[in-house]
């Protein structure tokens, strides 16, 4: 629709509006005493009842003398069936002045029509909300992929598979809380502001703290918090967070992000998988009614047993059994005649993981624990007692993309403080020192995990890009 077809819609609106307010229906009503959503009127549907329903008006059939109309609230859909001779000729008058998109509230019984549609006999209305411009065409709903992302009220007004979609995240997320909390879980909270951006290794969102004269960062994870709540007693503990990473955009990141992070004292690496593969196979069950996930091209099996490799032998699959002993000018060749971007101060880890990360990853389709890890990638968790060059954890891997790292945490303050100033390099006041006094005050062996809650809707739900899962993904302006 053009902006001149919506502002000639927008004028007859208007039109309508100024006739129903001198009919005595103000365009912007007060709030309506309804019997009740209505899904439960009508799952609790009696002939002669009367009932009180209010909604937008998404459908209008004039007869005559008689006006058929649908009305949805959000929860359902409900036919009104409006006669001239039962609402009087004034307010059935008003009624037919009303457009697609308006909301509003009526009064009458139930009845079924002969095609046994469930109806509200309406003998009362008024109206409570008048739209000035009109919806997304009906039948094809709002179909321009940018305006969907940009107007994503049209998008699930007009899109029931889209509404849908996100109900089912909705219920998804209740299902992850009520998991955790029945295995013993306590949900907590930590600071989004933070005066470090620690926990991952990410480019943060800086921002100053007036009152206090300090510059903070929005976190990129709530790692640190969480593990601070494990020295202070609480042994098993979970966030349902947003976390903000200032990065790049595209099918599978969104700078700001809903994360799940896990820690159980007293548990390990081999703890989270279990605890990982149980909720997610219970979410796909409860909520989405199936095992069988993904798309239509990747299609996913949760019930077949997950598979288990580490990343030294998913490397050497990709790139040779040669590879790792392989000069770092050798090494560097054969990654760009892979098609790989290296840069040339890269060393052999760096190139093994951008191996990794763009030619391996994507292709662990059905549900995969990587495991062992290069311990110096990842310095919050403890190293594999067999060989401390790696690290005792997993990232499960499921469509190509990871879904849950996970760790047996570090809790060696003195090792710990090595390892964070060896990534700090001359930057040591990126340390969180509090953090690591924490530490010294003993905390318990324990097993942690990040879940991305995005990424497994967008799995679940069959969808190829993380925006379609997100109500208001970032977006650039639109010229």
């Amino acid at each position: 629709m053009t902006d001149q077809d919506s502002n000639e819609y927008r004028q007859q609106r208007l039109a309508n509006m100024e006739k129903l307010e001198e009919l005595g229906y103000p365009a912007y009503g007060k709030a309506f005493d309804r019997s009740g959503r209505v899904a439960g009127i009508k799952a609790e549907f009696a002939e002669e009842k009367e009932v009180r329903a209010c909604g937008r008006l998404i459908r209008s059939r004039k007869m005559g003398k008689s006006i058929f109309a649908d009305i949805h609230d959000g929860s359902e859909r409900i036919q009104l069936y409006a006669q001239k001779n039962v609402m009087g000729e004034e307010a059935f008058a008003a009624f037919k002045l009303l457009d697609v998109g308006d909301h509003i509230g009526v009064s009458g019984p139930l009845f079924l029509t002969r095609t046994e549609e469930q109806t509200i006999k309406v003998e009362n209305w008024t109206l409570l909300a008048k739209s000035l411009l009109p919806l997304p065409e009906k039948w094809h709903g709002l179909q321009d992929v940018d305006a969907r992302y940009r107007q994503r009220y049209l998008d699930l007004v007009s899109n029931q598979d889209v509404r849908e979609l996100f109900n089912k995240r909705i219920k998804a997320v209740r299902e992850i809380r009520s998991f955790l909390v029945d295995r013993g879980f306590m949900e907590v909270e930590t600071p989004i502001m933070q005066p470090h951006a620690g926990g991952a290794a990410a480019k943060p969102f800086a921002t100053h703290y007036g009152a206090l004269n300090l510059d903070m960062y929005l976190r990129i994870a709530p790692e640190l918090y969480l593990k601070r709540l494990l020295v202070g007693g609480f042994d098993k503990v979970f966030e349902l967070n947003r976390s903000f990473r200032n990065e790049g955009v595209d099918r599978t990141h969104n700078p700001e992000f809903t994360m799940l992070e896990i820690y159980e004292a007293y548990s390990d690496v081999d703890g989270m998988k279990e605890l990982i593969r149980d909720l997610i196979i219970h979410v796909a069950g409860t909520v989405y009614g199936t095992q069988q996930v993904g798309t239509e091209d990747a299609p996913i099996d949760l019930a077949v047993p997950w598979k288990e490799i580490s990343y030294r032998e998913l490397v050497t699959e990709r790139m040779g059994e040669d590879w790792y002993t392989l000069g770092i000018d050798e090494a560097r060749k054969r990654a760009e005649a892979e098609g790989l971007d290296i840069d040339p101060s890269w060393d052999m880890l760096l190139i093994s993981h951008e191996v990794y990360e763009k030619l391996v990853e994507r292709t662990l389709i059905q549900p995969t624990f990587v495991t062992r890890l290069p311990a110096a990638l990842i310095p919050l968790a403890r190293a594999c007692e067999d060989d401390p060059s790696l690290a005792d954890v997993f990232e499960l891997v499921i469509g190509g993309q990871e879904i849950a790292p996970a760790y047996t945490e570090m809790n060696n303050p003195l090792e710990q403080r090595a390892r964070l100033s060896e990534q700090a390099g001359e930057n040591a006041e990126k340390i969180d020192e509090d953090f690591l006094k924490a530490l010294e005050h003993g905390m318990p062996p324990a097993g942690g995990m990040g879940v991305g809650i995005d990424r497994l809707v967008m799995l679940m739900s069959g969808v190829d890009a993380l925006r379609d899962v997100i109500l208001f993904p970032q977006l650039k302006p639109k010229v």
